[in-house]
Order: C-alpha cells, then structure tokens, then sequence
C-alpha cells in the first residue's frame, strides 16, 4: 500500500505496532550518500528511496511511539554512535524524511517479545555504530560475490541500522535477507525482503523502494 497524501505523523502513527519495522529515506548528505551507493543492487539510477531501518518498540505511559535502532544522533549538541531508543517523533518532519515505509511480518506474540528484548539488550550493552562496517558493505555491493561472507571490516561489538534489525529479527529465527552476512544488509535489502510482509509507503523523492 502506497501513499503520498498524510503526513509524516499520521502515515507512522497508523501503521505503528510493536517489532514492526520502519524504513526511512532520509534528505540530510549522508542519508543521500547512503541511498545512492545502493544503485548497485537497484535498478534505478536514483539509488534506493531508503537510507535507514529501525524497529518500532512499544508505545509507553507518556503516549508515544519509541523506537529501537543504530544510529548517528549529532544533534542537540550530543553525540549518539550506536544502539538508541527515541521516539517515533523523530521521523515526523517530512523535509528530513520524505520517504517512510512500515513493514509488517505478521510476527507472533512470542516472536515479537524476542526481537524487542535482543533490541534492549544491544541498547543497554552500548552496541556501537561503526561507519568502518559500512565501508566494508561498500566494498560487498560493488562485488556482490563478498556479500554472503562476513563483512571485511567487521568488528566486535558493532551494528549499522539494517544490520541491527536484521541481527533482532534474526534472534527470532526471521532471516530477512537470505543468504546475506548480517553486517552486509543494507536498508533496501530489508524492502525486497521475499519473506511474506505487508508494506505501507510513504514516497516523496523518487529512488526505488523495493
């Protein structure tokens, strides 16, 4: 199901559910950068619509919507490299968002407890964000032969954002991207993901979404 009408807001709030997963297409230069080097797996010049993955967690007694993820955070004068928990509201503004998407694999009750609870537990054991494991998935998209082994530049203790979601759904026996190393999944390779799913779009900026 695709959408280009509501906003932001509306589009995350009605699709949100616990352990789904959200895809975002990002406007800032590094969500750029990182959308264009998937043109190698894409049939789209444009690169993928997608530059980032998270799950969605739980909505808590304050009312919102939280999410788990890896992630850069450098705004507000901190600096966040790794396993985070924020709110939903962070993929609110359409200018820094312009493409949303929420995957639903119809996981059970059980399922979904394991992929949030191997989620906090990244989160509290400070898994960290290495920009050195996305180079190395640079080097497997430009030989797709790499992409099966181990990341070439893994290291201990370390997830980017879709490596991240596919290591939790992993935990519950959920291999999102058969035949791909965790650390060498890349956002668009949670969107084609064959495994049955339900997906609800928001797309404003063209690139290919699955």
């Amino acid at each position: 199901m695709s959408t280009t009408g509501q906003s932001n807001a509306d589009f995350l709030q009605q699709h949100a559910a616990a352990a789904r997963i959200g895809l975002a297409g990002g406007s800032a230069l590094i969500d750029r950068g990182i959308r264009k080097a998937q043109r190698l797996i894409v049939d789209d010049a444009a690169g993928s619509a997608w530059s980032h993955a998270f799950l969605i967690g739980e909505q808590r007694s304050d009312g919102q919507w939280w999410v788990l993820e890896s992630d850069l955070d450098l705004r507000h004068k901190q600096i966040r490299l790794g396993a985070q928990e924020n709110r939903l509201a962070k993929y609110f503004d359409a200018a820094e968002w312009p493409n949303l998407a929420v995957l639903d694999f119809g996981l059970d009750a059980a399922q979904t407890r394991q992929v949030l609870a191997t989620a906090l537990d990244l989160l509290a054991n400070a898994t960290r964000y290495s920009l050195r494991e996305i180079v190395g998935t640079l080097f497997a998209l430009a030989k797709p032969s790499l992409r099966e082994r181990d990341n070439l530049l893994a290291r201990e203790g370390s997830l980017y954002c879709s490596a991240f979601v596919q290591h939790c759904y992993a935990s519950a026996g959920i291999r999102l991207a058969a035949g791909l190393a965790t650390k060498n999944t890349t956002p668009h390779d949670i969107a084609r993901s064959r495994l049955p799913h339900r997906a609800a779009t928001l797309l404003r900026q063209s690139g290919a979404s699955a």
